[in-house]
């Protein structure tokens, strides 16, 4: 039966960059990505291309930037004084720090330069403006 949604799939997948790196596989997480089509759980362009598809079915299919995760913003990225850091730590760039927003949610925020008096942080999502190419197998429904 082709899959719909409000069903609950299991996938093999590996998600790869136009430059054909890696960025995530369920091989990666000793077992297959679990979720249930229509209920939001993985990015839309993700949803869209497993409806119709079987059990034991494969599929090579490309999302681009606005469907995955979205351009990249760049009023997501500010500096700040150096002084805001609460820590003896010392900070590199292309380090991942976590912030706090004010209703208790956490998000992480990469830096992207430091100087002596400020940080940049960039808290757009690390695969934002990038379009991800996904070889996928379907194996329980």
């Amino acid at each position: 039966m082709p899959i719909k949604d409000g069903d609950t799939i299991k996938i093999d997948y590996t998600g790869t960059l136009d430059d054909s790196t890696v960025f995530d596989s369920s091989a990666d997480h000793d077992q297959p990505l679990e979720f249930t089509v229509g209920a939001g759980q993985v990015i839309p362009g993700f949803e869209d291309a497993v409806r119709g598809m079987e059990v034991g079915e494969e599929k090579t299919f490309r999302i681009e930037a606005c469907e995955a995760y979205g351009e990249i913003n760049p009023d997501l990225t500010q500096s700040f004084p150096r002084s805001i850091l609460k820590s003896d730590v010392e900070i590199e760039i292309g380090m991942i720090l976590t912030l706090g927003t004010d209703d208790g949610q956490q998000m992480p925020a990469m830096v992207t330069e430091v100087t002596d008096e400020t940080i940049t942080l960039d808290i757009n999502h690390p695969l934002a403006g990038q379009a991800l190419t996904f070889s996928i197998k379907v194996i329980e429904v």
